[in-house]
């Protein structure tokens, strides 16, 4: 396919999504000049003069935002993924995710994806200036560094700000899917009238670290939803555990606490969603399966390294000549390790969903894990049988996850 009918696509494909409300999200990272934006982001938003597509610009040192009458934002946007300016777009749809991106030598590429939600966000104006943070987290977000006594985000600390953001977008998607939040409820509100649960719901979040994310889901749960969540931060640092237990004193954070322990081995007495972000090489296994155990609705997990299958690869035609290029190894193990994952989730009940929690010029691991038990669950044999025939392939004797199926 040529160059022009890669981009061509992926511009129909905007299009199609906006003029048939399925529009999501535009994302478009990896500048190719020093001028441009380092990021950009577009979304519908509604204003008093009408729906607006509005692009949020990131340059090194300030924010822009434009808003443009939707035929037009559609044009720019199309503009700005088709000429080769950025390396990467992601077009997020209800219906399915469009993945445009460059080989080495600047071939656009373009894949698609399942859709990493199934709900269009809201469509308020004022949504970037905060996200859904709402101003009742200052005192947190202050107590971790994030802001200063002013409430202002603090330039060293913009990425986490986004990261907490992005994190509760994709946490409030996922509560909908477990019928936590009304499936019309806009998580920016405070206190929705119709709250789902009534019965206490705990969430667990492994090794939480300082706790900027375990802060967050109890700000969206509790604070800002006023849904019975119990949010459980587990850190095996004792120090780290000391400073967010005394901040959740001080800012009268009802319903969080942080206790010291690790995945394996901390006692919890039940789970309706366990959450393990970063966990080294096979903790992101150990998550899992604690999760599984635990009868969790809700599994998320953001792996971090991959060690275990990489040593394992075999040399499977017609890839063996790819693999002997230790980049390209390696990732394609990272590729394999997270979707034996899926597989494993899928093979104990749950629905699984691969997606970028962080923009991936700032780290590549950036791919999050996020399963939600179903009602209807593959049959078990049928997703064994796709398992171990991946391994074969790749040659894999053992995962972390074999126990499992073993069972």
């Amino acid at each position: 396919m040529s160059d022009s009918n890669v981009y061509g696509r992926f511009g129909e494909a905007l299009e199609k999504s906006l003029a048939e409300g399925c529009f999501v999200q535009l994302r478009l990272s990896g500048a190719t000049k020093p001028d441009l934006p380092g990021k950009v982001r577009a979304r519908l938003v509604e204003l008093k003069a009408g729906r607006r597509l509005s692009f949020a610009l990131s340059y090194p040192t300030r924010d822009e935002t434009r808003n443009f009458p939707v035929p037009e934002g559609c044009a720019w946007g199309r503009e700005m993924a088709g000429s080769g300016q950025y390396r990467n777009a992601l077009l997020s749809t209800t219906r399915g995710d469009w993945q445009l991106s460059h080989t080495a030598k600047g071939a656009p590429r373009l894949v698609t994806h399942r859709p990493a939600t199934s709900l269009a966000p809201a469509l308020h104006h004022d949504q970037k200036s905060a996200g859904l943070l709402a101003a009742s987290a200052r005192d947190w977000l202050h107590g971790l560094g994030v802001t200063d006594a002013a409430g202002q985000v603090k330039p060293s600390m913009t990425d986490k700000h986004r990261q907490i953001n992005r994190y509760l977008e994709i946490l409030s998607h996922l509560a909908r899917d477990c019928g936590w939040l009304p499936a019309t409820a806009d998580p920016a509100d405070q206190r929705p009238a119709a709250a789902r649960p009534e019965t206490e719901l705990v969430l667990a979040d492994m090794g939480c670290g300082k706790g900027y994310l375990t802060f967050g889901a109890w700000q969206l749960f509790r604070r800002q939803m006023g849904l019975p969540f119990r949010i459980i931060g587990i850190e095996r640092r004792p120090e780290l555990v000391a400073a967010t237990a005394a901040l959740a004193l001080r800012t009268r954070a009802e319903g969080l606490e942080f206790i010291a322990g690790t995945i394996s081995s901390v006692s919890l007495p039940k789970a309706d969603a366990l959450i393990a972000l970063h966990a080294c090489d096979t903790a992101t296994d150990e998550a899992i399966r604690r999760g599984i155990d635990l009868g969790a609705q809700l599994i998320v997990v953001a792996p971090c390294c991959h060690q275990e299958a990489r040593p394992q690869l075999g040399r499977p035609e017609p890839l063996a000549p790819l693999l002997d290029h230790g980049l390209l190894a390696g990732r394609f193990a990272e590729w394999l390790t997270d979707g034996l994952r899926a597989l494993h989730l899928e093979a104990a009940g749950y629905q699984t969903k691969m997606i970028e929690f962080i923009a991936s010029e700032h780290t590549p691991k950036n791919l999050m894990i996020a399963a939600v038990r179903r009602r209807d669950p593959r049959p078990r044999p049928q997703v064994h049988e796709q398992i171990r025939r991946l391994k074969e392939f790749a040659g894999l004797q053992r995962q972390a996850l074999d126990a499992l199926i073993e069972s």
